[in-house]
Parts: C-alpha cells; sequence; structure tokens
C-alpha cells in the first residue's frame, strides 16, 4: 500500500460541511478546558513553578499536538483504520506490557501507567482503550452473523478484554478497565448479540470487577471513603470531602472565575481529576450544567453520525463512532460521578478538560475520526440518492411496459 492508500487529505470544503453542531460543542468543550486548567493550576503553577501559568502553557501546548495528530487522523480513510484493526490492537497491548516494564514505564502516586516520550507522557491505557474500539468494532463486522448467533461469538472480543484487563490492573488501573470492558459490552450489545449473553456478560464482570474492588486494602478504604467521606474527613476522606465543599461554596452561580478557594491548596488534583470542582466552585451549578451540555450536544451528534453511518451500511464506521462516544460518555459519568460523591474514586480525568497530554491528544484523535465518518457518509450520500432514482426509474418503466 503506497502513501495516498494510507492518507487522503480533507478538502477546505468538505471539512466546512462536517455536522455544525458537533464542531461547535468540540469546540465549546476544548476552550473551557482550558479556562478551567488555567484557573484550577493557578496556585499551584505559581507555587511549584514560579510562573502562574506553567500548566495552561503546557495544556496549550498539548492541544496543539492533538488539533494537529487529530487532522492527521482525518485524513486517514476510515477503511485503512478497519484493515488494520488487528495490527492497532496488538501495538497498543504492547504498551500496556511495556509500560509494566522497570525503567520504561513510569510511577506516578504508586501507579505505573506512562511511557515518557519527552514532550508528554504517553499513558497506555489512552492509546488501549480507542484501538481496542477499532479492533471491536472490526471484528463485529467480519462476524456479525456469529455474534448474533453463537455464545462464542463474544468470545474473542471477551478474551482480548480479558488480557488488556490483565495489564491494566497491574498497573494498576482500576478506572480504565472498568471504562474499557464496559465499552466492549456495550458494543456487543449495539451489534446484536443475544439478550441473554448481554446480561451473562455483565453480571460476570460486574462480579469479577467486585473481586477486583475488595481485593486490595486500599480499594475497601476508597468504598468506605466514598460511602461516608465525613467520618474521616482530615485523612482517607480528605480528598472528597473538599470536593463536596466546593460545590457548597458554589451554590447557583459560583464565586466568580478564578475566586476558588479550594484550589489553593486545599483539594489534591485541583487540575486534573477534581478540575470539575473548581469549575462549580467558581461559576455554580449553572457553570456545571453548561459543561455537561455542551458534552450532551457533541456526544448526541457523534452517536447520530454513528446511526447515520449504519444506515448506509457502513457499519464499521458506525460501530467506531459509537464506541467512541461512549468511551468519552462513560469517562464523564465517573468523573463527574467522582467529585459529587456518587461513586468511589476511580483517578479518571475529565475528557478534553482535565490537565494531561495522553487523554486530550487522544481524545482529540478520536473526535477528529469521527468528524472524517461524517465527512466520508457525505460522500456516499449523494451516489446513494442516484443509485435510488436510477432504481425507481427503472422499476417504473418495467412496471408501465408490464401494464
Amino acid at each position: 500500500m503506497n502513501i495516498r492508500e494510507f492518507l487522503e487529505p480533507v478538502s477546505y470544503q468538505e471539512l466546512r460541511k462536517v455536522d455544525a453542531v458537533f464542531i461547535a460543542s468540540v469546540a465549546c468543550v476544548l476552550v473551557l478546558g482550558v479556562v478551567m486548567v488555567s484557573s484550577a493550576s493557578i496556585f499551584l503553577s505559581e507555587t511549584k513553578y514560579g510562573h502562574p501559568f506553567y500548566f495552561m502553557v503546557r495544556q496549550l501546548i498539548y492541544l496543539m499536538i492533538g488539533l494537529g495528530f487529530g487532522y492527521f487522523m482525518m485524513s486517514v480513510p476510515t477503511e485503512v483504520l478497519h484493515k488494520y484493526g488487528v495490527p492497532l490492537m496488538l501495538f497498543s497491548l504492547l504498551l500496556l506490557i511495556l509500560v509494566l516494564v522497570p525503567g520504561i514505564g513510569k510511577t506516578v502516586n504508586g501507579s505505573r501507567r506512562w511511557i515518557n516520550l519527552v514532550v508528554f507522557n504517553l499513558q497506555a491505557s489512552e492509546v488501549a482503550k480507542v484501538c481496542m474500539v477499532v479492533y471491536v468494532s472490526g471484528y463485529l463486522v467480519r462476524r456479525a452473523d456469529r455474534v448474533r448467533q453463537q455464545l462464542m461469538g463474544s468470545g474473542m472480543p471477551m478474551v482480548v478484554s480479558f488480557l488488556f484487563l490483565i495489564c491494566l490492573l497491574l498497573e494498576p488501573d482500576f478506572g480504565a478497565s472498568v471504562v474499557l470492558i464496559g465499552t466492549v459490552i456495550a458494543l456487543l450489545f449495539i451489534a446484536g448479540a443475544p439478550i441473554y449473553q448481554f446480561i451473562g456478560l455483565v453480571v460476570a464482570v460486574v462480579a469479577a470487577l467486585g473481586v477486583v474492588a475488595v481485593s486490595e486494602s486500599y480499594r475497601i478504604k476508597r468504598l468506605m471513603n466514598f460511602i461516608d467521606p465525613w467520618a474521616d474527613p482530615y485523612n482517607d476522606g480528605y480528598q472528597l470531602s473538599q470536593a463536596l465543599i466546593a460545590y457548597g461554596r458554589g451554590e447557583w452561580f459560583g464565586l466568580g472565575l478564578g475566586n476558588s478557594v479550594q484550589k489553593l491548596a486545599y483539594l489534591p488534583e485541583a487540575h486534573t481529576d477534581f478540575v470539575f470542582s473548581i469549575w462549580v466552585e467558581e461559576t455554580g451549578m449553572f457553570g456545571g450544567m453548561l459543561l455537561l451540555c455542551a458534552f450532551g450536544f457533541m456526544l448526541s451528534r457523534a452517536f447520530n453520525i454513528g446511526q447515520k453511518a449504519m444506515r448506509l451500511g457502513r457499519l464499521f464506521q458506525g460501530y467506531m463512532c459509537f464506541g467512541f462516544s461512549i468511551l468519552i460518555l462513560a469517562q464523564v459519568i465517573i468523573n463527574v460521578g467522582v467529585n459529587t460523591g456518587f461513586l468511589p474514586t476511580k483517578g479518571l480525568t475529565l475528557p478534553l478538560i482535565s490537565y494531561g497530554g495522553s487523554s486530550l491528544i487522544i481524545t482529540l484523535a478520536s473526535l477528529f475520526v469521527i468528524a472524517r465518518v461524517d465527512i466520508e457518509n457525505r460522500r456516499i450520500e449523494p451516489e446513494l440518492d442516484k443509485d435510488e432514482k436510477r432504481s425507481d426509474k427503472e422499476r417504473m418503466i418495467r412496471e408501465t411496459g408490464d401494464a
């Protein structure tokens, strides 16, 4: 295959026709993300690096890299991703294994999840999640009948998911494990797996994750803190109790942008895992709902693009859009749930919002792929309309002749 088959740049005219609501909502979330990271990290930046915008500048650099890489991915025909789904899955599995190798994987806060790429630390689980979606989407097209009719039809995706799960739990990264397994099961259900298989998989996965959750003492502590963070607000329940204080201070309209008190070394990870709490403290319930609505518009349009691809007979592209959307949706639900005390602490960032290079770059790449699907849909629609009109005309001629 030559380079022209790998890359097919999108023209400016085609780019202008991409779903306007989708593009606007993505842009809105990105802008809010830069503002939130800037505000939430300003105190830490000043005290640790002597510059108030240290994290903001780095986040902007990550954003530029993400936009560049995203445009590159948008220039790749989706059929290329379909063809190379298995190699991509194997590559991401290799990354998960390399993370566990001493000297290659970088340990932060007791978890070995990153590979140092000099410019930024690559979080292997972020790559693994999107590559797994590409692989499963292709599998569901190649083995469509088997998935719908046989118990073993769901076997291969679950076996591969189990290998990923082992690597993720060894890091450990319990949150990414939940998101990845949940997305795979959701795709199997969308593809038409029998309901008894779906229920059986859900029960088995919930039971397995439950056993894993109580197998380590620190996870049990997290569960207890989730139930009652005020029982030990200065030790194990400190982070969640400080997040809840931020919500209480924000009320309906917040303290004003930049006026958060909790970011002044009270709330740990204020610019990463708990950036949503700082945002609500400064902009109130109104600001929190605005951000969630932006996510809602973005994901609803992404699902719509996937549905259109399915109607056009482009199953792989449809499954891929659904998978990427479910990944983002699951992370938003879990992050906001953790911030508000509805879910135990998982260590998942808020996509496109929290500080960090890997999540921002990989998530942007997946969104650009969705935009590519929309462009390809629009290319195909006129041809299908012509074929339908030609078929209708031929049918009318035949019916007239028979009459």
